[in-house]
């Protein structure tokens, strides 16, 4: 799988499509917490990286998620644009061209590692961390199964619900952000759900 374009193209295009048909969920729930533009940013990042879906196809994997890395950066705005950068970006620096579920997982750690540091963040604190980190360690117990990384996934999304925020613009709510999801958080699972279905086949 991701060794020839046509099932690149198809997972890239999938995902991204994911995005965007969730853009006025991810908005909605950023309405509540923070200024509004989640929804807004990451679609304009997904329709990016769909506009340039050929060149992306053409490359090796690693290649393709650094040169998607790189898009989000200059085309998403606020803290995510950054952050997912970050995360594809270090995810294909560290990936071989055929890896296997060990580099997968050794990848996926990388990259988690890197959106730490860049966000200044860790896990607890109501970020697509929430998300991120749980799913690092459903791949590191059973890197072979689809559906429980798409239930560890969707399980952290909602986890944020009762999550005080304590990182970006809903921190400022304080007690407030308690009792809504976290969009980045949102995002993410939305991101390794569709990923992982497309990649099982």
């Amino acid at each position: 799988m991701l060794e020839d374009a046509a099932s690149r193209r198809s997972l890239i295009e999938a995902v991204a499509q994911d995005v965007i048909d969730h853009a006025e969920e991810l908005t909605a729930l950023d309405q509540a917490v923070g200024d509004g533009d989640h929804g807004v940013n990451m679609k304009r990042g997904a329709e990016a990286v769909l506009a340039d879906i050929d060149a992306l196809a053409q490359k090796t994997l690693p290649e393709a998620l650094k040169a998607i890395g790189m898009a989000l950066v200059m085309k998403v705005g606020g803290a995510s644009g950054p952050l997912y950068g970050t995360f594809f970006m270090t995810l294909g620096k560290s990936l071989p061209e055929k890896p296997k579920a060990a580099d997968t997982v050794a990848a996926f750690d990388a990259a988690l590692q890197a959106v730490m540091a860049r966000g200044k963040s860790h896990p607890g604190q109501k970020t697509m961390l929430d998300v991120l980190a749980p799913a690092l360690e459903q791949l590191k117990n059973d890197p072979s199964s689809s559906e429980a990384l798409c239930v560890a996934a969707a399980e952290a999304a909602k986890a944020t619900i009762p999550m005080r925020a304590e990182r970006g613009r809903a921190s400022f709510l304080g007690e407030r952000s308690i009792g809504h999801m976290d969009p980045g958080a949102r995002s993410s699972s939305l991101m390794i759900t569709k990923a992982s279905k497309i990649l099982e086949g």
